[in-house]
């Protein structure tokens, strides 16, 4: 029998989960402090509604954000063949960094340290008891060009290292190209936005005896604005998947096609909460059983 657990605080030793949270937050905003002060001056422009959710490729401003994700996914049973449900609770520190190289064109650099708690059953965790640590931390460039007040795009890539270990991450480096566009679509209310964008996770290193991960991840990511600061997001993460990889437990196919949506309300002119959940429509591939996440985002 599994033993439940979460990131609560009477389910997680907080000593190490404090120091990594603490420890991370510290030296993300030590490295970059020194050009906050230049980024901000530059960032005149009134991003109005629209600076309330996260915009990929039309970002309001530096950004330091919060993220507790629950997720339950099929894994490998206690018996050869077997499936049980993987229950993974992540607390993710984000931090991101807008340079602006022109009027029209910027440098957006982004950083995750995810602190995990996982229940897998593994031939060292035979019972299904929960571990805790750093799961894989990522870093991410995006060049984006605003070409008018409409239409913008951009391109980029993220670099995920394998610091989870082979149990509470993949086990493999990683390389994540992406591009996108995005355009205002303020006739429907101002602040609205469509903006699509396609990744690729393929891994190139690592442990041998992990699989090797190859998957197109799409997110056909809508904005609409509503009254009084609140907006809803359809499709704001890249969960729908297709898998051109090793396979992994349960899949049937390659397609991973779930509903995803996310509702937020913007609390102030620099800080935004919002609540997103996920649940599968096609899991031929499967992602996840179920996922909600809950971001509070402060920008500076």
């Amino acid at each position: 029998m599994k033993a439940r657990g979460g990131f609560m605080l009477r389910g997680i030793d907080p000593i190490p989960a404090a120091a990594c949270l603490v420890g991370g937050a510290f030296l993300l905003l030590v490295t970059l402090q020194p050009t906050i002060a230049t980024s901000q001056e530059a960032n005149t422009q009134d991003q109005g509604p629209s600076s309330a959710p996260e915009d990929v490729f039309k970002p309001p401003d530096n950004l330091f954000q919060l993220m507790y994700q629950y997720r339950t996914a099929p894994g490998s049973g206690s018996i050869p063949g077997s499936t049980a449900t993987v229950t993974t609770d992540t607390i993710k520190l984000r931090l991101d960094h807008r340079i602006d190289l022109s009027q029209q064109s910027m440098l957006v650099l982004r950083s995750d340290l995810p602190v995990v708690a996982k229940d897998p059953i593994t031939s060292s965790n035979p019972n299904g008891d929960y571990l805790y640590g750093l799961g894989d931390a990522d870093i991410q460039g995006i060049f984006a060009y605003n070409f008018n007040n409409r239409w913008a795009a951009g391109f980029g890539s993220r670099l995920i290292a394998p610091t989870g270990g082979d149990t509470l991450g993949s086990g493999k480096w990683q390389i994540m190209p992406i591009a996108g566009f995005r355009y205002e679509v303020s006739e429907i209310s101002p602040g609205s936005f469509f903006e699509p964008y396609a990744r690729y996770d393929v891994s190139f290193a690592g442990d041998p005896a992990k699989r090797n991960i190859s998957n197109l991840q799409l997110a056909p990511f809508f904005t609409l604005s509503l009254p009084e600061t609140w907006f809803i997001s359809f499709y704001p993460s890249a969960d729908i998947r297709v898998n051109f990889g090793d396979p992994v437990t349960g899949q049937t196919g390659r397609l991973f096609l779930p509903f995803d949506a996310r509702v937020g309300c913007k609390l102030s002119d620099h800080t935004v909460l919002s609540f997103e959940i996920g649940v599968p429509i096609i899991r031929d591939y499967p992602v996840y059983n179920f996922k909600a996440e809950l971001r509070l985002n402060v920008t500076f």
